[in-house]
């Protein structure tokens, strides 16, 4: 069964309205369907069935563009399916005065979805894209109309095409599809028409593809996109990084020289020979980064002999004054290109160069990132006997170091120390208190101290030097702090304890600073409270903490949250209004340590619509 559209409407006369001779009909088909695997098969029969409906009518729509209608519907419902995965907002009508079909497809992704699966190498094919060229052959024009939080592709189809432009009429549809997608002569005519209707809105759509961009590789892989085959017939960009600027690359020095990070062609079949072909014979740049495009010799043999000559150019790329690569275009059966293409390419350069720089600086940042998360926590949380555990940890700016963190680790004499903390903030500020504090819990339980000791200990440290030290790195990252705007303390909650085992239990004693009281769980299902609130860690001097003791006993579970569980919103209410947390672990009775925690992270997510905006931690051990 195919997919049920979630809208459909046909413009129609009025039942039993008399048609007047002569009179434009209004013939239009609109559909709303669900992103899924199913829509464009779906599309297709609306399509259809609205033809149909249109020739009953008695509208003139050739039989010819039955088909080329078919594949255009097909192939954008298809990109906006696999690149947006909204619902897909369908439209077909017919303009009475000409006959030509407009097709257009909206999506509510205004830019397209990063790829989360392993990129592909730089040189392989691409699986995607192919399409458009279908579109391009098919289409009289068609092009991209970006709204708020929405995008829409449009392709207009004519009834009557110009002398030559006709696609082969074949028994068999295949070759048709082929023909189309085999490379075609160019048609200056066609393109300086292109060239002064729709150039600027070309550059608005391309800026604000590159500028959503994240990854230089894929950058690389849009600007094929955007230039093949409208521009030109094929493309390549070179990419250098700082070892390459050093080493002087291309004269024989040690630098390992630019990396070829796409080719793009009209003819799938030819990228390969192509690349092999580029390889060899890298652009050299000159002494002005700056300088415009320069010619580049035409790699004819790659290209077969229906395009042994032509014209390339080459084009830097450079952000801020840095080179980061080089664009070379390819035009087969051209002297040179014409300037107006040669002035878009470079526009077009500019700011492929800026997506490039984007797309490094946040590399840079989420490297550096990385490695600081992986300092703030612990390499493996130890495992303590008679006890099972389990650990939930969602940081939610994947991009940057989270606020949240905790620890679980011998202490010597038979004793292990669990913490979990939450630091006013997040990111560098954040991590440089997590930094100072995690180090000094494991220095102070292996040093003996008890539980309140560590915390007092703890509460002046991070009076004394947490404020400091977070201070300074906000300034290294954003400059100096202006007037007014000195150093601020930074809070920090903490359920710090400390596990001995025995034989009947596990006894447990723990403190809670400004921390989401923990919970137990007991073998018969009760749960209760087992901790009192105190104030959080760097607010009070001199403040004195207190401890708690109590015994686990076999089947018994403790449960430890941070404030990214306790305070998940909906609406206007929190996960553990009405005691909700209490309610949610008391419905786990029963679950091992791993399916209980999961099933507390489950019902935190499904609490709401929106994912988490808050980090989440939480902390499950449980005596066997």
């Amino acid at each position: 069964m195919g997919v049920i559209p979630t809208q459909r409407e046909t413009a129609s006369p009025a039942p039993g309205a008399p048609a007047r001779p002569g009179a434009p009909a209004c013939a239009q088909a609109r559909a709303t369907l669900p992103g899924g695997p199913l829509a464009p098969g779906t599309a297709r029969a609306l399509v259809r069935a609205a033809l149909a409906e249109w020739r009953e009518r008695g509208l003139n729509v050739p039989d010819r563009l039955d088909d080329e209608i078919l594949v255009v519907v097909s192939e954008l419902v298809t990109n906006a399916v696999v690149h947006a995965g909204t619902d897909v907002e369908l439209t077909c009508r017919l303009e009475p005065d000409s006959g030509t079909c407009v097709v257009e497809v909206a999506d509510r992704h205004p830019s397209r979805a990063l790829r989360h699966h392993a990129p592909e190498t730089a040189y392989e094919p691409p699986e995607y894209g192919r399409g458009l060229r279908l579109i391009t052959a098919l289409a009289e024009e068609w092009g991209i109309t970006y709204r708020t939080g929405a995008k829409t592709v449009w392709a207009r189809l004519p009834a009557q095409r110009d002398p030559g432009t006709e696609p082969p009429d074949d028994d068999e549809p295949a070759l048709g599809v082929a023909e189309i997608l085999a490379p075609q002569a160019q048609r200056a005519e066609r393109d300086r028409e292109w060239l002064g209707r729709g150039a600027l809105s070309f550059l608005a759509e391309a800026s604000d593809l590159l500028a959503g961009q994240l990854d230089e590789n894929l950058v690389a892989a849009l600007t094929g996109q955007l230039l093949v085959p409208r521009l030109a017939d094929w493309c390549a960009v070179w990419l250098e990084d700082e070892s390459t600027l050093r080493g002087g690359w291309g004269d024989g020095t040690q630098a390992a020289g630019p990396r070829l990070a796409r080719v793009w062609h009209v003819s799938e079949n030819r990228i390969e020979e192509l690349r092999r072909a580029l390889e060899k014979d890298p652009p050299r740049p000159g002494e002005d980064p700056a300088a415009g495009p320069v010619p580049y010799p035409w790699p004819g043999e790659a290209l077969g002999p229906r395009a042994a000559d032509g014209a390339a150019l080459a084009y830097r790329l450079v952000a801020g004054g840095r080179p980061l690569g080089t664009l070379v275009i390819g035009r087969a059966g051209l002297v040179r290109f014409p300037d107006e293409v040669t002035g878009l390419v470079e526009d077009l350069s500019r700011r492929v160069a800026l997506g490039i720089g984007a797309a490094r600086q946040y590399a840079r940042q989420a490297t550096i990132s990385a490695v600081l998360q992986r300092g703030l926590l612990p390499g493996a949380v130890a495992e303590i006997p008679g006890m099972r555990s389990a650990l939930v940890y969602e940081p939610c700016d994947q991009g940057g170091p989270s606020g949240d963190f905790y620890d679980l680790f011998p202490a010597g004499d038979g004793r292990w120390c669990f913490a979990v903390g939450d630091v006013q903030g997040k990111g560098p500020e954040a991590a440089v208190v997590i930094g100072l504090a995690r180090p000094w819990l494991r220095l102070l339980a292996r040093e003996g101290y008890g539980v309140a000791d560590v915390l007092d200990r703890l509460n002046q440290l991070l009076l004394d030097d947490a404020t400091e030290a977070a201070d300074a790195a906000a300034r290294a990252l954003v400059g100096p702090v202006a007037p007014g705007d000195g150093p601020q303390t930074r809070f920090l909650s903490l359920l710090y304890g400390e596990l001995a085992p025995f034989d009947g239990g596990v006894r447990c004693t723990l403190a809670c600073a400004g921390h989401p009281l923990p919970l137990v769980l007991t073998r018969s299902g009760d749960v209760r409270t087992v901790a009192r609130p105190q104030t959080l860690l760097g607010v009070i001097e001199d403040e004195t903490y207190t401890c708690e003791t109590f015994e686990l006993r076999p089947g018994d579970t403790l449960l430890c949250v941070t404030d990214g569980v306790t305070e998940r919103r909906s609406g206007s209410r929190q996960f553990d209004d009405g005691d909700g947390l209490a309610a949610a672990l008391a419905s786990c009775a029963g679950l091992d340590a791993e399916p209980l925690a999961e099933r507390i992270r489950r019902l935190v997510h499904d609490f709401g619509e929106r994912p988490p905006e808050d980090d989440l931690a939480l902390l499950v051990l449980q005596a066997e």
